[in-house]
């Protein structure tokens, strides 16, 4: 049985998000407008993502590679921007660089260097986020907090890579409000690596918050929100060959 899709529950859910997006930001002073919704479209068809494309979705997300390379050659994103928001192999860089307008999982100098070498070849401009593991957990990836300083200063010797800022994926918690200080964290974070005047990053941009947990997120300022199950539904997953 192929994946299911609704466009109007679709359409219902993104309207309800975007209204609670709305109401967070204004909450916390902010213009809506500020705020990016990205859908994250792990595990979806082609038609699912087409379809959703139709409504008022800033940009998608996508978590493998694979998925990348199938929904953007197949032409689903319908023109708006895609990222790379899952753990990225240096060995799929290739296919992932000139696809993904910005790869926001980069956690390590030797990934870091790979995407720049990638992204000169395509002589092109790579943006990226720099992914960090905020919880400290051992089952996530992204790099520690300490090590922020050298990836940044690392990637101001990269001429093609443009950072814009920080990503991170905060222990879950049941109440999205309990992950609000790991938020907090990751906008002091980026405030303090704006206070060191990088002349090539940006550091416009803080990637945080799901489904679960965005209103949160948009309260500490976070300035894209990927949200997946609360525009989708549960996700579908084919059996797997006997």
């Amino acid at each position: 049985m192929a994946e299911a899709f609704d466009l109007a529950r679709m359409a219902e859910n993104v309207a309800l998000i975007r209204q609670q997006m709305a109401e967070a930001a204004c909450a916390a002073g902010r213009k809506p407008e500020e705020i990016l919704l990205c859908a994250a479209c792990k595990t979806r068809t082609p038609e699912t993502v087409s379809q959703s494309a139709q409504l008022p979705i800033d940009l998608f997300g996508e978590n493998h590679m694979q998925e990348l390379v199938t929904n953007f050659d197949a032409g689903a994103y319908l023109g708006k921007p895609v990222h790379f928001i899952g753990h990225l192999q240096t060995n799929k860089v290739k296919k992932v660089v000139g696809r993904a307008s910005c790869i926001q999982s980069i956690d390590s100098m030797h990934l870091m260097e790979a995407v720049e070498k990638e992204a000169a070849r395509q002589n092109l401009m790579q943006d990226i986020l720099l992914e960090v593991n905020i919880g400290e957990e051992s089952t996530k990836t992204g790099a520690d907090a300490d090590a922020l300083w050298q990836l940044l200063d690392g990637a101001e010797k990269l001429e093609h890579l443009r950072v814009r800022g920080l990503m991170a994926i905060p222990p879950a918690f049941d109440n999205g409000d309990e992950s609000r200080r790991y938020f907090a964290m990751m906008r002091e974070l980026l405030e303090k690596a704006k206070e060191r005047r990088y002349e090539r990053a940006l550091l416009d941009t803080l990637s945080m918050g799901m489904s679960d947990s965005f209103l949160a997120a948009i309260a500490e300022g976070a300035t894209i929100v990927r949200v997946g199950t609360a525009i989708y539904g549960a996700r579908y997953y084919p059996p797997k060959a006997e």
